[in-house]
C-alpha cells in the first residue's frame, strides 16, 4: 500500500460495501403484491436501488415523491424492509478482504450513507461490522444527506483524519459530488447500482474501479 497519501476510508452503503438490491428489492415487490402488482424481476429494480424509497417506488409504482400516494407508499415499504433487513444482502465480493487489508494496515475505515439510522445500524450488526467500523454516519445524522458533503466531514472527524487524506468510494453521482465537495479522493464503484442518468464515466471522480480489491492498488 502507498504510505504517502490515504489515511482513512469511507464507503457508500448500498451498492457499494454492501449488495443490498436483493432485500431492498423483495420489500418492493411485498408492496406490489399487496397492491395486487405482478413481481418485478430483480434487474429492472437493481439501478434503482440507491435511490432508496424514493428510487424504488419510482420504479415500481411510477411515481415521484409529490404524488399523493406517495407517502403512504413510502412508509409502508420502510416497514416491510425493517423487518428484512439482511435476508440475502450480502458484501460484495471481495469487500471482505478489503476491510480487512485496510484494519492490518491501521488505516481507518466507515460508512457514510443517505439511509436512515434505524435501517444503517441494524443492517451494520448483521453484517458483523458495526464494531468494526470507526464510523457510521446515517442520512439522519447531519441536518442535510448528500450531495452535500457534511456526513463525509463529520465521518473524517469521528475517524480523526484530515479530510484530504480520505477516499470516498461511492456508486451513485451524489457520492461523488459529496466526496468532492468534502475536499476528498472520490472512487465510482462501477460494480454497484449506478443509478440513471449521467454515465458514471462522466461523474468526475478520481478513479473509477470495477472489483472492490482494485482499492487496495489506490491506497
Amino acid at each position: 500500500m502507498n504510505e504517502l497519501r490515504t489515511r482513512g476510508v469511507l464507503f457508500d452503503l448500498d451498492g457499494t460495501l454492501a449488495d443490498t438490491a436483493p432485500d431492498l428489492g423483495g420489500a418492493l415487490n411485498r408492496l406490489r403484491s399487496e397492491s395486487g402488482l405482478p413481481e418485478l424481476p430483480p434487474e429492472v429494480l437493481r439501478p434503482h436501488t440507491s435511490a432508496g424509497a424514493r428510487g424504488l417506488i419510482g420504479a415500481g409504482f411510477g411515481i415521484t415523491p409529490d404524488d399523493e400516494r406517495y407517502a403512504a407508499l413510502a412508509s409502508r415499504f420502510l416497514t416491510i424492509y425493517e423487518t428484512a433487513l439482511c435476508v440475502q444482502t450480502r458484501l460484495f465480493e471481495g469487500m471482505g478482504e478489503v476491510l480487512t487489508r485496510l484494519e492490518l494496515a491501521s488505516l481507518p475505515w466507515g460508512v457514510v450513507t443517505n439511509k436512515a439510522a434505524r435501517f444503517t445500524l441494524p443492517l451494520m450488526r448483521e453484517l458483523g461490522l458495526h464494531e468494526r467500523a470507526s464510523s457510521i454516519v446515517s442520512g439522519d445524522s447531519v441536518p442535510v444527506p448528500k450531495p452535500d458533503p457534511a456526513g463525509l466531514i463529520l465521518a473524517a472527524e469521528e475517524m480523526e483524519v484530515d479530510p484530504a487524506r480520505c477516499i470516498y468510494v461511492g456508486d451513485d453521482l451524489r457520492d461523488i459530488d459529496a466526496g468532492r465537495a468534502a475536499g476528498m479522493r472520490t472512487v465510482t464503484a462501477a460494480f454497484g447500482y449506478l443509478g440513471s442518468g449521467t454515465h458514471y464515466r462522466d461523474w468526475g471522480a478520481d478513479h473509477i474501479i470495477h472489483h472492490p480489491l482494485e482499492l487496495l492498488t489506490l491506497l
